[in-house]
């Protein structure tokens, strides 16, 4: 064998498979456990994401977190160390995601998360530089309920959350804006996500006798505290958060969340809108695809924060090639440089514009408010 003709050979073979490796992509949501009803349509957007981007084969890794903080910690690991993803999509909730800070920035992998709390990205730091998300912040859904609930004359309001970081951090961007619209909470009442029972929650904000509750939570378990009161004849106004904007919450819920007020990305009443607003056209785009794939119908919001997910990542993805190859540091590292430069970007709730201090990018034409009408969801102009 002429090993001085082989070895150079060798080297122009593996540099022409490091120039056309694949990119791996990981996600972690949570398919199971409470918050299945978010995770699932996120899984099942992933399935519809492209299969190349900017000419790169793309490999999607998805794992369940089972709705668990270790377990999206260890699904983390895993993606990062034993698939060598170049960018993780996930957690579903924001538990999860505020526990995969810390390995993403130890590993230097850029992170999109598709929970709601703006902790997850705010205030930006060292390790938070790594992490983005698509979810619209607490404080911009707290300004369209409070304007809201001005609007109808609400003076006071019992709040009742999540006993973790998303119930605590709508609480704290909540009462900043009540305040400045001079609404008072008088009831502020928590419970576990895995809660049967909410009896003694509900009571305490029945006799506070509030004109309207905010429940801070999502998925199905939002549903328990809104029934509790209502079995016992509160008849105030009732406020759920964006959290809770799925077809499973309509169905659970049945005629207790009859009338509840809530803000929404626009995807959830896509076809309701104008012609003229500016996320008709791109949130159709997704509910086409959506329920071509799953059937008339079963579109969620949720799983529109997993497109907007694969909408950064598609235009990271170009800029980043530029610079460096897929599986290296360098590749992580231009990609995540690439996410915060992200301009005009619309997807299914928001049109992003990211910046080195803000890693969501999103504005004022990211919600709508949305009334619950003979179980349907009914745009409120």
């Amino acid at each position: 064998m002429n090993f001085k003709k082989t070895l150079p050979l060798l080297a122009v073979l593996t540099l022409a498979a490091a120039a056309h490796a694949d990119i791996n992509v990981g996600v972690t949501v949570s398919a199971t456990g409470p918050a299945a009803s978010l995770g699932i349509p996120e899984k099942n957007t992933i399935a519809l994401m492209p299969a190349t981007i900017a000419g790169q084969k793309i490999n999607y890794i998805v794992l369940d977190d089972a709705s668990d903080t270790t377990a999206a910690v260890t699904n983390t690991r895993k993606l990062i160390n034993e698939h060598k993803v170049d960018v993780i999509l996930g957690s579903t909730i924001t538990p999860n995601s505020l526990a995969m800070i810390d390995v993403v920035a130890e590993a230097r992998t850029p992170m999109i998360s598709m929970a709601a709390s703006a902790r997850i990205v705010e205030p930006q730091d060292a390790k938070k530089r790594w992490v983005f998300k698509t979810p619209q912040n607490d404080i911009m859904m707290s300004m369209a309920i409070v304007s809201h609930m001005a609007n109808q004359g609400v003076k006071t309001v019992g709040f009742i959350g999540f006993s973790d970081a998303y119930g605590e951090g709508w609480y704290q961007e909540f009462s900043k804006i009540a305040a400045l619209k001079n609404i008072q909470i008088i009831a502020n009442e928590r419970y576990n996500r895995t809660d049967t029972s909410v009896t003694g929650q509900a009571l305490k904000i029945l006799a506070a006798k509030p004109d309207a509750v905010l429940v801070a939570a999502s998925g199905t378990p939002a549903v328990l505290p809104q029934r509790a009161l209502k079995e016992r004849g509160y008849a105030g106004k009732y406020y759920q958060t964006h959290g809770v904007a799925n077809n499973d919450f309509l169905r659970v819920g049945g005629k207790d969340v009859e009338g509840t007020y809530l803000p929404s990305g626009p995807v959830l009443v896509a076809a309701q809108l104008t012609a003229s607003h500016p996320l008709k056209k791109s949130a159709q785009d997704y509910v086409a695809k959506y329920e071509k794939a799953y059937g008339a119908g079963s579109v969620s919001t949720f799983g529109g924060h997993a497109w907007d997910a694969g909408k950064l990542m598609e235009a990271a993805v170009g800029p980043a090639l530029k610079k460096a190859k897929p599986g290296t540091a360098e590749f992580r590292a231009a990609l995540r440089d690439a996410l915060e430069t992200v301009k005009e970007v619309a997807g299914a709730h928001g049109v992003f514009n990211m910046s080195a201090t803000d890693h969501l990018g999103l504005d004022q034409r990211a919600y709508v408010m949305v009334k619950i009408e003979a179980g349907a969801w009914k745009f409120q102009p």
